[in-house]
């Protein structure tokens, strides 16, 4: 079956097979970011925004994101463009050539929260989906957010600290 859906801002149209997982879909189309961990939700590591609320893509079917807007971690970054008035003027090139990370991914960076990096995706979603919400959360609300993704290998301090810096 054609789904019509909206990944990191972009239209995309594409087959799907009624039991698809939109995990399996987006790494299909190329959004390695969304990771396979536990393929029944309880890991987290699979975590998109989906209308910017966090969910395990791995526990939603492809054909349930009909209509949706998706947002994975390569969606964060944004595109650098030269100014109006100075077409053609160099621009600043952040990591992934064309683009600056969201402060969040900086902030990340920046604090050590990275480590091994499988669950970054999902922190960075999830965290960006509280801050949205409420730009200036408690750290009981970030651990809050942050507490449907597993890690074993931060210990979860770095990623609050790193959420409270951005």
């Amino acid at each position: 079956m054609r789904i019509h859906l909206t990944i990191n801002g972009e239209p995309f149209e594409v087959e799907a097979a009624p039991y698809e997982t939109l995990l399996t879909l987006l790494r299909r189309e190329g959004f390695f970011s969304v990771k396979h961990g536990c393929e029944d939700g309880t890991c987290g590591a699979c975590t998109v925004l989906v209308d910017g609320i966090p969910r395990p893509s791995c526990t939603m079917l492809a054909p349930q994101a009909q209509g949706r807007a998706i947002t994975t971690v390569e969606g964060l970054s944004r595109v650098q463009t030269a100014p109006a008035d100075r077409p053609g003027a160099s621009i600043p090139i952040g990591w992934r050539g064309h683009r600056r990370l969201h402060a969040l991914q900086e902030a990340f960076i920046e604090t050590g929260a990275i480590q091994c990096g499988y669950c970054t995706p999902a922190m960075l979603l999830a965290a960006k989906a509280l801050l949205d919400e409420e730009p200036n959360p408690t750290e009981a609300e970030v651990r809050d957010a942050l507490s449907g993704i597993l890690c074993r290998c931060t210990g979860y301090v770095k990623p609050v600290q790193a959420v409270l810096r951005a």
